[in-house]
């Protein structure tokens, strides 16, 4: 096995199979990789590696079976997700706006078939699936601090640098539950951000969650649907962060 170690941008190239990776984006422990691969060289995560058939019997439930559909449906939208996101960093290397547009449509469509599909495991027999947060906070310690504590919570975790990243993310990515939001950061600082998602029909329905030391009257950011669902203030209570989030969410409980 060879082990390499790579910074973003880099490049792993396979000149005999025409196969270039290429590390698009390193966030905390998880990297963010594009591949490029000839057609006819199939490429797919491990884990779908033994869904290349879906056999249907009478021996299984209905749930099993639908189960087993969204997870590979899942799976073939991450793998055109990643295709877009090369697509789309392309176009915007080439200054071509009419291409990035329409990249954004596809996705927006991908997207809305990913919500349709896990819409349709909801139900009262299927476990709770892992709710998904995208943290946003300019000061690194914190920042770290917070997402590790949520990742034991049971989250899943995205981190942000500042609010331009933020929205970069969810630009091209599946929408997270919960966003959780500094108000005061570089480039794009809290109160544009929240404006600039409830402004977006796309991302209807995300939940928007204030950890700031701002007194949230000053900035004129409105409660609820319309801006701000939840505001804690500094020095941050992780369990009371947790618990607003359960409740925003309509959790029971998040994690153990």
């Amino acid at each position: 096995m060879l082990v390499l170690s790579r910074k973003e941008s880099d490049r792993v190239l396979f000149p005999t199979l025409g196969i270039t990776v290429e590390v698009l984006r390193i966030q905390g422990n998880t990297a963010r990789l594009g591949i490029d691969a000839p057609a006819d060289v199939p490429v797919v995560r491990h884990e779908l590696v033994d869904l290349k058939s879906l056999l249907f019997t009478t021996d299984q439930d209905d749930q099993q079976q639908l189960s087993r559909l969204v997870h590979a449906v899942n799976g073939r939208l991450a793998l055109a997700a990643e295709q877009l996101n090369l697509l789309h960093r392309h176009f915007e290397e080439t200054g071509d706006a009419r291409g990035q547009e329409l990249v954004t449509r596809v996705f927006n469509q991908l997207r809305g078939l990913e919500k349709e599909s896990q819409q349709a495991l909801d139900t009262e027999t299927q476990p709770p699936r892992t709710a998904r947060a995208l943290l946003v906070e300019d000061d690194v310690n914190q920042r770290q601090l917070l997402a590790s504590y949520l990742q034991l919570r049971g989250f899943e975790i995205t981190t942000a640098s500042d609010g331009q990243d933020a929205l970069d993310f969810l630009s091209l990515h599946a929408m997270p539950d919960v966003v959780l939001l500094d108000m005061h950061m570089p480039r794009c600082d809290g109160k544009r951000f929240v404006e600039s998602v409830r402004a977006d029909d796309a991302m209807t329905g995300i939940k928007l969650i204030a950890v700031s030391g701002t007194n949230p009257f000053s900035l004129g950011i409105p409660s609820g649907p319309c801006g701000i669902d939840r505001w804690f203030a500094k020095p941050i209570d992780p369990e009371r962060i947790v618990e607003g989030i359960a409740a925003e969410l309509g959790l029971p409980a998040v994690a153990v």
